[in-house]
């Protein structure tokens, strides 16, 4: 009796041993190995894996593995009221989520025709160029840690955690902030928040340029990132890369130019390009974007306008709890906001800001009900991602590690 044989479909890694196998046989004369890079923090900076053909110290091949931390952010929002989502953005890219929490409010202001008052506006830019600011910060002080220099990375994080006391005296949190609501601020800026923020503006501007001048014109920096995964401004286009990854080609798209939001057209600042989007580009073009959001955080900090910190929008908008004891419409309003008892319009909207790396993106769908029908979130460093097999092939395994790190990619934000 003869024996069926069955075709099975074989998924990406056992195509990739497969591939390997073949080649293995192809190539006698090479002693190549398989490594398995990551899923394992030290090396990736996040828990994701590539799993790389060596010929030595050189990569022949890569095959890229997420989904290790994936919590179905996006189908866990299809089952919560609007307002509720929040602290799902928040854990998407952890190191700038005040930048993911207003843009998500943003999106869902367009889909209610919210227009927001001038003082909550320039409070979300500054916000945002904080997280902006701690974004870079943590990016080129690891880049820093991973060609070696170490000193630079602790002298920077106390700067970090100066921004953190800010972002706790507006919104009580940290890391994972929840800051702001859909119709604006949830509270005004204190005094200590004002003077935080001002004494931040005076003493982080000479700790940057220390920082600088730490790695800049450092001879063993410069030739450990100079050239290292570079890639042209055609593939990076082609792969849908934004951000500072993007700018560093030379192409000076950004999201707060070219669609201005949160009243971005009234400030003065550069977008910093490269020219040859290798790791050293990527670098500069963070290092000067933090001079750019210090001068956009001093002109919102100096003209900050007069006037309320949300929206009229009492649907959408908790009352004051003072209100809520006193006041029986505030109670119904403040009732129905917290059970998720109140309808969006039916509408569908696309909503993008320019996220610490790159164009953050909310498309929501609205059946009219409570919930999004369907919510999909634009993550850059998903697609920064794809394009690492590429840019790290041809280089050596040292390369690759300040590459994935020159990328910024976070997994929270690769798995959402």
């Amino acid at each position: 009796m003869a024996t069926e044989t069955k075709k099975v479909e074989l998924d990406g890694l056992d195509q990739f041993r497969e591939n390997l196998d073949l080649k293995l046989q192809d190539k006698h004369n090479e002693n190549l190995t398989t490594l398995n890079l990551g899923p394992t923090h030290p090396a990736t900076h996040g828990i994701f894996q590539n799993i790389l053909q060596m010929n030595g110290e050189v990569i022949v091949d890569a095959v890229p593995t997420i989904g290790y931390i994936h919590r179905a952010f996006e189908k866990i929002a299809e089952r919560r009221p609007f307002y509720q989502i929040t602290p799902l953005t928040d854990r998407m890219n952890y190191c700038s989520s005040p930048i993911n929490n207003m843009g998500y409010h943003m999106s869902v202001e367009k889909l209610l025709g919210i227009e927001i008052p001038k003082r909550a506006q320039y409070i979300r830019v500054i916000m945002m160029e904080l997280a902006r600011i701690s974004d870079h910060l943590i990016c080129n002080s690891i880049l820093g840690v991973d060609s070696g220099a170490f000193t630079g990375f602790l002298y920077v994080m106390q700067e970090r955690e100066n921004i953190y006391d800010i972002y706790e005296e507006v919104c009580g949190a940290r890391l994972t902030t929840n800051m702001g609501r859909i119709g604006g601020m949830e509270r005004d800026l204190s005094p200590k928040a004002l003077y935080l923020i001002g004494e931040f503006l005076k003493r982080f501007p000479k700790v940057w340029a220390e920082f600088e001048k730490m790695l800049t014109r450092n001879r063993i920096f410069i030739d450990r990132t100079t050239d290292v995964g570079a890639i042209s401004a055609e593939r990076a286009l082609s792969y849908g890369f934004t951000g500072p990854n993007l700018r560093a080609t030379g192409v000076d798209y950004d999201v707060r130019v070219m669609n201005p939001y949160s009243s971005y057209d009234d400030f003065e600042f550069e977008i910093p390009v490269g020219s040859k989007g290798d790791t050293y580009d990527r670098f500069l073009v963070r290092n000067a974007e933090v001079w750019e959001s210090l001068k956009i955080i001093e002109q919102a900090y100096k003209n900050l306008p007069e006037g309320s910190y949300h929206a009229d929008a009492p649907h959408y908008y908790l009352p004051p709890k003072q209100e809520v004891y006193r006041n029986m419409e505030a109670l119904i309003y403040h009732f129905k906001i917290v059970m998720g008892e109140i309808d969006a319009p039916v509408g569908e909207v696309y909503h993008s800001v320019e996220g610490g790396n790159g164009e953050l993106g909310f498309y929501i769908i609205s059946d009219g009900g409570r919930t999004p029908y369907r919510l999909h979130f634009r993550r850059p460093c998903f697609i920064y991602y794809q394009a690492y097999t590429e840019m790290i092939k041809g280089g050596q395994l040292a390369d690759a590690i300040l590459t994935l790190s020159s990328l910024n990619v976070i997994a929270g934000e690769l798995d959402a």
